[in-house]
């Protein structure tokens, strides 16, 4: 267990950072190979069923994170606090509580999913290959939520390096299964799915044994977790803003993606093949946000708020001079990054005109997930929450709406998430401006 209450603060968090980076850079790769693998052996329509079910996965990924968030955070606070006995009721009320809804979920959609890809317009030669890939991505709903959880309980004791070392052996176990499953044993768009949901029950059940091995105290015993409401309640207190706030963002992106499946197939694959490497660039400043949540947690919990500031200030200039760095790189070869999914030359150029649009609003993007965290680690769940259902469903999403409807067609969409960056940043900054920073001058 790491301490993030000593020791210099940029050190602390860049040291502290880094895993959590690698190690959701690696979780990004389970879909980014398969999509690699889909689109170079079995075409641009089996590419472009894999990128919905991305969205949806991603969706079901970051409900995970949201609401398993509190349990991290209180984690933190505890672990401030030299408080372990209540550690060990938050874990076991946070695996419990994940385990009921991953079950629910999954049984849900099981059943929906062809429903599921009707409301939202899929191209008829796509919808029934994405049926099978999505009904296959539901079972690993259960392992990637245990995963999420264990994971997030691993932060909040400041060890974020384990699940990170996990995540790299199943992102290469997962590739290896892929060009196996759909290169040499013809399973299709079935076997990249099947993979996945392999490599995910691997990186659930290696986590779990890690924690009972290393930390013998906080031993998990599926039989005998113990529930505790008071815990549950405390942690749905901050996660369930987080988690809503997820999922407006998730919403956000499967509205994206029905405006996109109507302008059809090549556009759909191209906003597949960019939005990977999109999510890719956004990664850094994803997880700078999230350990600057832990961070501060930790610091609160143990009343040094002068360290609290120093590492706020670290977080900003940290996530501008990667912002800036990753934005030229994107910028200015982004047909290098499409290649890697597909040659086809129109899915090619449609790609490239969406990276080039929205690299150049990373810094906003950054600055504004190190605000959020900063809030989260404050306890401050409601503002960021708000902030994200006003940019996505006052800014963001009407913006794509009327631009898709004029010249700017599919390129609308694209010029209406900068839009809701900006104004996402602009209401946690200011909350965080008048409410944090005025009041502990």
């Amino acid at each position: 267990m790491n301490d993030l209450t000593k020791g210099n603060e940029l050190k602390t968090i860049l040291f502290f950072s880094m895993p959590i980076l690698i190690g959701n850079l690696f979780q990004q790769l389970y879909n980014i190979v398969d999509s690699i693998v889909v689109g170079n052996f079995l075409g641009k329509e089996s590419l472009a069923a894999v990128g919905f079910s991305f969205q949806i996965n991603s969706l079901l990924v970051t409900f995970s994170m949201g609401i398993t968030m509190g349990t991290s955070i209180l984690v933190s606070r505890c672990m401030g606090e030299k408080d372990l006995k209540r550690v060990k009721k938050i874990m076991d009320t946070g695996i419990l509580f994940s385990l009921v809804i991953s079950i629910f979920i999954t049984v849900i959609g099981i059943n929906f999913c062809e429903s599921i890809l009707n409301i939202f317009r899929m191209p008829i030669e796509t919808i029934s290959m994405a049926n099978v890939y999505l009904k296959i991505i539901f079972v690993g709903v259960i392992p990637t939520f245990a995963y999420n959880t264990l994971t997030n309980i691993l932060r909040g004791m400041g060890d974020s390096k384990t699940a990170t070392n996990i995540l790299i052996i199943a992102m290469f176990l997962n590739t290896i299964l892929d060009v196996t499953f759909v290169a040499i044993f013809h399973m299709g768009i079935a076997g990249a799915a099947v993979a996945t949901v392999i490599s995910q029950f691997f990186s659930w059940i290696s986590c779990m044994v890690y924690i009972n091995t290393k930390y013998p105290d906080f031993r998990i015993n599926i039989i005998k977790l113990q529930f505790d409401r008071k815990e549950l309640n405390a942690s749905l207190k901050i996660g369930i803003p987080t988690m809503i706030q997820q999922v407006f963002i998730c919403i956000g992106f499967l509205t994206v993606q029905y405006m996109i499946n109507g302008f059809g197939t090549d556009c759909i694959a191209a906003y597949t093949a960019a939005s990977k490497i999109d999510s890719f660039a956004e990664m850094p400043s994803l997880n700078l946000g999230k350990a600057i949540t832990n961070f501060t947690a930790q610091n609160l919990g143990a009343e040094k708020n002068d360290r609290v500031k120093k590492g706020n200030r670290v977080a900003f200039i940290l996530c501008a001079i990667i912002s800036i760095i990753v934005s030229i790189v994107i910028i200015v070869v982004p047909e290098i990054f499409i290649k890697m999914f597909t040659q086809d030359l129109t899915v090619i150029e449609i790609g490239k005109g969406y990276l080039r649009i929205i690299a150049g609003f990373y810094i906003v993007f950054g600055m504004m997930q190190v605000v959020n965290g900063i809030l989260l680690g404050h306890g401050k769940t409601v503002i960021p929450m708000l902030a994200s259902i006003i940019s996505l469903c006052l800014l963001q999403v009407p913006v794509a709406i009327c631009l898709s409807q004029t010249m700017f067609s599919y390129k609308g969409v694209w010029i209406a998430t900068p839009i809701g960056w900006t104004g996402g940043f602009i209401i946690r900054f200011t909350y965080y401006y008048l409410k944090i920073v005025k009041n502990n001058k």
